[in-house]
This record gives structure tokens, sequence and C-alpha cells, in this order.
């Protein structure tokens, strides 16, 4: 059977590069010219961002519509090119709404749905693609190279396009968000170009279609799967424990420990390095383990997330023992084991996504995909809420920050719990297989 080789993994990685590109622009740098250069309320931006969210329910759809074609590629060119059509109309339209804000705004409704929709269906078609076309050996380190270039994708656009962006006008903004999107979506063109058709011609055939259901019943038919269950909810219950923090730690360490915006700027870029070690760590031990390959990754996801959860714990206490505690350390440890579950995890859905009916993986791909974003749409804003709620109730900001951390931390031990349940014949006999069908449980994930 043909597969992907480094070069081919590589190539797939530039096309969620690509993907990141875009996003990074429409939802931080529209995100403060609309709340800084516009003075809109900091809602519009996060109505707007959680209208993008929301849209990735339809991955599932996405998916089965590739498995029914049989191809992924169309979904992927597709879905590209209605992200960068829609990132050019964000920006397009951020413009606008300076002079004219209704018909603008209308128009940032329609450009983030559109940036919602692109998202899903090249982001689902490409897991899919990859996880069908990768060794198992070779998932941990490709789940790693594809998410570490799509975090490079975010620092370098978001350097380049900083740069250009100076002086700020609506029209340098329009013309440097164009450029951007033109150029993702040339990129990854290129890149999937003849991709799947070498593919087929190694193995002699092309993709099996799925048989011609109706999606409702193809959605029941991959949901009535143990393992895709258990799949889908351990990605929700571990996606939102780490979505929830993002949004209350900065805020946290300015309230608790007195750090300044840019101190907590570092502190997240701390963060952010502990998550890329992470992913790297996991990517190098799980590919050069090549003996119980499934068998690392579910370690990797469950160490990852009782890591994650003790770390949290650790936050929660931070407060009460005051500036002597070792926050930076603490904080970029709470970034490894981040990255060492979330990338671990997505070793194992690609791994799980053939587990189950043939001709199913778009539908599955997609239900996980969906999961997470759910997940990451709600965490940000139940964070938020605890907190707020937490200070009503206690009266205390460090109380506060100390008890949602500590909600935080148990919901990943859940997901620690939850992925010993997955797998489970995947580890004994080194192929995804479906299990005998026991309760829910269940996880996966990918940002």
């Amino acid at each position: 059977m043909s597969s992907l080789g480094w070069l081919g993994i590589l190539r797939l990685g530039l096309v969620q590069s690509s993907l990141g590109a875009i996003v990074v622009l429409t939802t931080s740098t529209l995100n403060r010219v609309m709340v800084v250069e516009l003075a809109l309320p900091a809602l519009v931006p996060g109505v707007l961002v959680a209208l993008h969210h929301a849209l990735q329910m339809l991955r599932p759809r996405f998916g089965y519509g590739s498995d029914v074609g049989g191809r992924r590629t169309p979904w992927i060119v597709g879905g590209m090119a209605t992200l960068a059509l829609g990132g050019f109309l964000a920006a397009l339209a951020t413009a606008w709404a300076a002079t004219s804000p209704g018909p603008g705004l209308a128009l940032a409704t329609l450009a983030f749905a559109m940036i919602g929709i692109g998202v899903g269906a090249a982001g689902t078609s490409l897991l899919v693609l990859l996880a069908k076309q990768v060794t198992p050996e070779r998932r941990a380190p490709a789940a790693t190279i594809v998410w570490v270039m799509m975090i490079a994708g975010f620092v370098v656009t978001a350097g380049l396009a900083g740069h250009f962006l100076d002086p700020y006008s609506p029209g340098r903004l329009v013309m440097v968000t164009g450029t951007v999107a033109c150029i993702a979506f040339a990129i990854s063109l290129v890149a999937v170009w003849g991709v799947e058709r070498d593919l087929e011609a190694g193995t002699g055939n092309g993709a099996g279609h799925a048989a011609r259901l109706p999606f409702r019943e193809a959605l029941a038919q991959v949901w009535s799967e143990a393992e895709a269950r258990r799949f889908t909810i351990f990605v929700f219950v571990s996606m939102l424990a780490y979505s929830a923090q993002d949004l209350i730690l900065e805020p946290f360490a300015g309230l608790v420990f007195g750090l300044t915006p840019g101190e907590s700027t570092t502190l997240s870029a701390i963060q952010n390095s502990g998550v890329l070690l992470g992913m790297v760590l996991v990517g190098v031990t799980a590919g050069w383990r090549r003996d119980r390959r499934a068998g690392s990754l579910r370690a990797w996801t469950i160490g990852g997330c009782v890591a994650s959860g003790v770390a949290l714990l650790a936050l929660a206490a931070a407060g009460y023992v005051g500036p002597a505690w070792p926050l930076r350390p603490s904080v970029f440890l709470l970034g490894v084991a981040n990255g060492a579950f979330s990338v671990a995890a997505i070793g194992s859905m690609m791994a799980l996504v053939g587990a189950g009916r043939a001709s199913r993986e778009g539908v599955r791909m997609g239900l996980w995909g969906a999961s997470q974003a759910i997940a990451f749409a709600a965490g940000g804003v139940i964070g938020t809420a605890a907190v707020d709620l937490m200070r009503l109730l206690l009266g205390s900001p460090l109380a506060a920050y100390a008890f949602v951390f500590a909600l935080e931390g148990l919901a990943f031990f859940w997901a620690a719990r939850l992925a010993t349940r997955v797998g489970a014949m995947e580890m004994r006999e080194g192929a995804p297989q479906l299990l005998p069908p026991p309760r829910l449980a269940a996880e996966s994930s990918t940002r």
C-alpha cells in the first residue's frame, strides 16, 4: 500500500500553515482593529469569532461529502478557497465598518461564516487524508509536524503582517490581508496538487466511496460505534479544560501576582513555548518507539492530561503562596503538558479514524472536529463566567481564580480517565479496531 513519505507530510503541513495564516489575521488582527481603531464593543468581534467556531459543527457533513465522493483534495481546495475569500471579505468589511457600521458588520457576518465553513471543510479532509495515508509509526511525528507548521503560520504571518500594517490605514489592512489570503491559497493549491492521484496510482485503485446513505444515517452509524463515542466525549472534556484556561491566565497573573500587561504577555509566550516543546517531545519519542506505537500515544495522552491537571492545581495554590511561587516555570510546565496531550490525542485520532465501518472516515473525523470546536467555543465563555461568578460569591479574586483553576484541573483528570478507555484493542494489536459496544466515555483533539 502506498503511503505518504516525509516530503508528502511536509507538503500537507503547508496547507495547515496556510490555514493558520489566514485565521490568525481574522481572529486577532481584525479583532484588535474593531475594538481599538473602530471603538466597537468587544462583544462584536467576540460574536463573529463565536460564529466561526459554531459553524465547525458542520464538520461531520463536510466529512460525509468527502466520504461519498471518495476524494479529499477537492474539499481541501474548496475549503481553502472559501477561507481565503472569507478572510479578504472580513478585512474589507472591517474597513467598510469605519464609515458605514451597519453594512460593514453585515458583510463581516457573512465573511466570518465563510471562514468557519472554509476551516471546517479544509481541515477535516486534510486530517482524514493524513490519517489514511500515513503509516502507524509516523502518525505522532506527522501530527507534530503539521501542528508545529500551523503555529509557524501564526507566528510568521503575525510578524510580517504587523510590519506591513504600520502605519495603519483601512486600505493597508485590506491589501495586507488580501495578499496573505492569495499567497496562502496558492501555497495550498501547490501543496495538494497531485498528492492524492499519486497515492491512488501507488495502490492501484482510488479511495473507496461511502455507501450512499443519507447523512443522518451515516452519522448515526458512526455514533453507534463505541470507540467513536468514547473519543468524541474525551475530545470535548479535554478541550473544554484546555480552552477554559486561555482567557483567564493573563488576568490571573495581573490581578493576583501584579504582573504588567507586558509581563503577562511574556507569560503567554512562555506557555506557548512549552506547548511547542511538548509537541516535539511526543513527536520524537512516539515516532522513535516503533514497538507498541499505539500504546505509546495512549500513554502520552493520559500522562499529558494528568500533568495538565497537576499543573492547574499548582496554579490554584500559587496565589496563596504569593510572589515566592515560581510562576513562570509553572506556566511553562503547563504548556509542555498541554502540548504533549494535544499532539498525542491528534496522533491517536489519526489512528482511530479508520476504526469502524469502512468509508466513514470523514464523518468520524468531522464528529471529533465538531466536538473540539464546540468545546473551544464554550471553554472561553465558561472559564471567564466562572471567574466572575466566583468573585461575586467568594468576594476575592484570588479565591475565584484558585477555584476555577482547580475545576479545570479536575476536568483534565476526568479526561485522563476517559482516555484510559480509548483504543484498548489498538494498543494490544497495533492497529485500530472497533471495541465491543460498552458505555460512553471518550476523546480526541487539535488548535
